[in-house]
């Protein structure tokens, strides 16, 4: 059995996995590359592997770093089925095309600026996304599937966003069968909405991320007060507008939640908050709709919110031409947007009309890839470019870290001790090499496991 790594390797983003065996070829995860000067050139890349070839694709989660490619998968010959959870294939629809509409414009933009790239095709169309949605397979949590005569899987609650899973595979190899587990992207546990990450307790090989697997998260009393400082000093004293670049999936809910809740207990004052993000929108009404998959405490927010008297307002706002709107307000709003990362989408025009600006307030809620602007803004850039302009950068900026949707070192380690015995092999992924080397190092001296290692991208291991 051979186990390639094309992607998300001594780097966050890309999570893309070939699993070879007697014949079995299975791809886990499909994602697009973030960040840096070589993102869109990495994307183009013809894949390393014949699409056609692949018997299925197992996927752990909606975000675009795991799913991204996988219209440009079917596009180039995979016919094959897309396992996945209920939520995320309803995610994937909204995700999807969203993100063909992004390649869309930015291809608009560069033809009509004449930037780098200019005059070749979006990554892929609509019409692709809309053939890899008819390839989809959904599965609910904890039930065990046979896809193949030598496969056997179960997609576990990974507690990271709605829909996210942790996979477990049984592979037929020359007679015998090994476990894989794929960790995909961890929650913290004790956050909102969602319900902690699922304990396995076994594997004979384990692919672990660790995208935080370096540092500690602040404990959820001393992010809350963090946020509602932040909000409430730009707000009341400075009587400017606070940016959040958030992804529109997971990490937008979250933050409504939180700033709904610090609302509800009198900790926030009166405020407008515009959700700048059509996919947002749709997200949320799916999150409602798996309400089943939601903690009792988020369940119970939903409840209150359905009756409560129409404050804090919240306005989601879809139309292009309101959310140009927004860019009039010079106080009193939290605006809410994509991309997280700040590198595509709406939040770009936001900042461009804060980010000079001394009372207003930016805050980075999530993690930042090297090489993406919102990485610059978290390690205090004193000067951006935004469509090719120069922006000072005159606003507060706050880095909420505890906010995150990934898990922390912490607890990685405690997911990490419910195994009985350690695995055969282990491999950390998903982290930047500085921060995986961190982990590993972790594992060995708490855990005390060997076996442990950090793969290097498209380097391929026979187990």
């Amino acid at each position: 059995m051979k186990l390639t790594f094309l992607g998300a390797a001594g780097e966050v983003t890309g999570s893309c996995y070939l699993i070879e065996a007697q014949g079995l070829r299975v791809l886990v995860d499909c994602g697009m590359f973030q960040g840096g000067r070589d993102a869109d050139a990495r994307n183009y890349a013809p894949f390393s592997f014949a699409p056609e070839s692949l018997d299925l694709v197992l996927l752990t989660h909606a975000h675009i770093d795991h799913s991204g490619l996988l219209p440009r998968l079917v596009a180039q010959g995979f016919r094959g089925r897309i396992h996945t959870t209920a939520a995320t294939a309803d995610l994937l629809q909204v995700m999807l095309a969203d993100s063909a509409h992004i390649q869309q414009k930015e291809m608009e933009w560069r033809n009509k600026a004449g930037a780098r790239g200019a005059g070749r095709p979006p990554l892929y169309t609509l019409a692709e996304v809309q053939r890899t949605l008819r390839q989809l397979s959904p599965v609910d949590y904890d039930n065990e599937i046979a896809p193949h005569p030598g496969l056997r899987c179960r997609f576990r609650d990974a507690g990271h966003i709605i829909g996210s899973a942790i996979i477990e595979l049984w592979v037929n190899d020359g007679g015998a069968t090994h476990k894989l587990v794929f960790s995909g992207d961890l929650g913290q546990p004790s956050r909102p909405l969602v319900r902690d990450p699922t304990p396995i307790d076994s594997a004979d090989v384990l692919v672990v991320e660790s995208t935080y697997g370096n540092r500690l998260h602040k404990n959820l009393d001393d992010t809350l007060a963090e946020l509602e400082y932040a909000v409430t000093d730009t707000l009341v004293r400075k009587k400017g507008n606070v940016i959040i670049p958030a992804f529109a999936v997971g990490r937008t809910q979250e933050i409504l939640y939180l700033l709904v809740d610090l609302y509800r207990q009198g900790r926030m004052p009166e405020m407008d908050i515009y959700v700048d993000s059509p996919m947002a929108l749709k997200a949320t009404d799916i999150t409602a709709r798996h309400w089943g998959l939601l903690d009792k405490d988020a369940a119970a927010m939903l409840r209150w919110m359905q009756k409560r008297s129409g404050k804090p307002r919240i306005h989601f706002v879809e139309d292009a031409v309101e959310s140009a709107g927004l860019q009039r307000i010079k106080r009193g709003a939290v605006i809410i947007s994509a991309s997280g990362m700040c590198n595509a989408g709406r939040i770009k025009q936001h900042l461009r009309h804060n980010l000079g600006r001394r009372d207003s307030t930016v805050i980075i809620a999530g993690f930042q890839a090297a090489g993406t602007l919102g990485r610059r803004l978290a390690d205090g850039a004193k000067s951006v470019r935004l469509f090719g302009i120069p922006v000072p950068v005159k606003a507060d900026i706050y880095t909420i870290g505890g906010l995150s949707a990934h898990a922390d070192q912490a607890a990685l380690l405690g997911w990490l001790q419910h195994f009985k015995r350690q695995p055969r092999r282990s491999f950390i992924v998903h982290g930047e090499r500085e921060t995986a080397t961190v982990f590993a190092a972790a594992i060995r001296e708490r855990l005390g496991w060997t076996g442990i290692d950090i793969p290097a991208l498209h380097s391929a291991i026979i187990l």
